[in-house]
């Protein structure tokens, strides 16, 4: 088990740390640009420069994990956003969903083997 959250743990924190530096550094070429609803979400999201919240969220979580510190704090940064990475593609532009549910499956992994640490947030009647 040990094995598996550590490969987790480092394959997602890279995976958000490149995509986080790409936001700010765009590195990586576009190939093809989406049509419809999905390119207006991205120019909504590129014109307003909430891209850059997002981006730094991505490599402030990626560093995180690729670290080994504060990784239930990295886990809870990191939830939203693949969240939304997750509905763009089932919902606006599925190319690209393989990934995202790859990156999906290794947040729930290392959240798995962290449960402990969120257990607070499952109490049904806080005081």
């Amino acid at each position: 088990m040990k094995i598996l959250v550590l490969i987790s743990r480092l394959l997602l924190g890279l995976v958000f740390f490149v995509f986080g530096l790409n936001g700010f550094l765009q590195f990586i070429p576009v190939k093809e640009m989406p049509t419809g609803l999905a390119l207006q979400f991205i120019t909504a999201l590129m014109q307003s420069h909430y891209v850059l919240v997002v981006s730094a969220t991505q490599l402030i979580g990626g560093v995180l994990l690729l670290v080994n510190r504060y990784i239930p704090l990295s886990l809870a940064l990191l939830g939203p956003v693949i969240v939304n990475i997750l509905c763009y593609h089932i919902f606006l532009w599925s190319q690209g969903l393989p990934i995202a549910a790859v990156v999906a499956i290794l947040w729930f992994i290392l959240f798995f083997y962290y449960r402990q640490y969120f257990s607070g947030l499952f109490v049904q009647k806080a005081a």
